[in-house]
């Protein structure tokens, strides 16, 4: 397996939310790590606790317990000039591609946004240059800059919104179930981009979905997220070919088989899990794949 520098360390991250005198934990106790060049996977139903997690890596959200740290820094409480420095490194892509882009600002404005907040050198000029630079990289031509959002279909729109997560040259890249709201075949050619963006740029990506298939040709390692825990995790293909968790082994069999015939009398399992789950423990001599037991 290849080993990847470690970028990003999440420790122990919870995070508590109370609503009419109700306490909910929607993350509870989650660590993992994610190496710089590397795809890391986190998969789980909706209402699993994806989205927050992410929210609370990149300070969006702030974590109730636990830290996040980037290069060995501990950014979890971090404020102001600090936080803004360590926002240049750390980018989102949003689930939708539709009310992520302001519908008032053209293309080019809304990528060199960042670029203005974050002063990049050079002036107007070499702004424009960049936003040039950037709409080539995602594959869409030059003169997109002078167009609308409303102009361009959902998967271009998508496109426009890794450029702009590209335009500071982040070491990490949160990917919130970025192909959710897009056609089948719009999604591979998306994740098929985010692939070649990490290869050529070595960015580092938290791809969060709720389908293993989708992750399956894009991801080195894949986190089982839920209830708000990571359950099992470990390489791509140890997940796919040995799934321990009866979690995870529903999800897989839950993906369809290119077979009219043998999906048509396939039985689907279904998890039913127990009253109470205990604390994470290493299962094997590889101790890069593990479950919740």
């Amino acid at each position: 397996m290849t080993h990847f520098p470690t970028l990003l360390e999440v420790e122990g991250l919870s995070k508590d939310f109370s609503a009419r005198g109700r306490h909910l934990r929607a993350v509870n106790q989650v660590s993992f790590e994610i190496g710089e060049g590397e795809t890391f996977g986190l998969i789980g139903e909706s209402g699993s606790g994806k989205s927050t997690l992410g929210r609370m890596i990149l300070r969006l959200e702030n974590a109730s317990e636990g830290c996040v740290k980037l290069d060995g820094r501990d950014i979890t409480n971090m404020r102001g000039r600090a936080l803004k420095a360590v926002r240049r490194q750390m980018q989102a892509v949003f689930q939708d591609p539709y009310s992520a882009l302001n519908p008032r600002m053209k293309v080019g404005t809304l990528i060199a946004e960042p670029l203005v907040v974050h002063g990049f050198p050079g002036g107007k000029a070499a702004r424009q240059a960049r936003v040039a630079e950037l709409l080539a990289q995602v594959g869409l031509a030059s003169d997109a800059a002078e167009r609308f959002p409303h102009q361009f279909s959902g998967g271009q729109r998508q496109r426009i919104g890794i450029a702009r997560a590209l335009a500071l040259s982040p070491r990490l890249i949160v990917a919130d179930e970025p192909v959710t709201a897009l056609d089948v075949s719009i999604q591979a050619q998306i994740i098929n981009l985010l692939r070649d963006l990490q290869i050529n740029t070595g960015v580092s990506l938290l791809f969060i979905a709720h389908d293993l298939n989708v992750v399956r040709h894009l991801c080195h390692r894949i986190g089982v997220m839920w209830r708000g825990r990571i359950v099992e995790s470990g390489p791509t293909v140890d997940i796919f070919n040995d799934p321990r968790h009866p979690y995870t082994r529903s999800l897989l069999a839950a993906i369809p088989v290119p077979d009219p015939d043998v999906e048509r009398h396939r039985r689907h399992s279904r998890f039913e899990p127990e009253p109470q789950m205990g604390e994470p423990q290493r299962v094997d001599i590889n101790s890069n794949h593990w479950i919740l037991t």
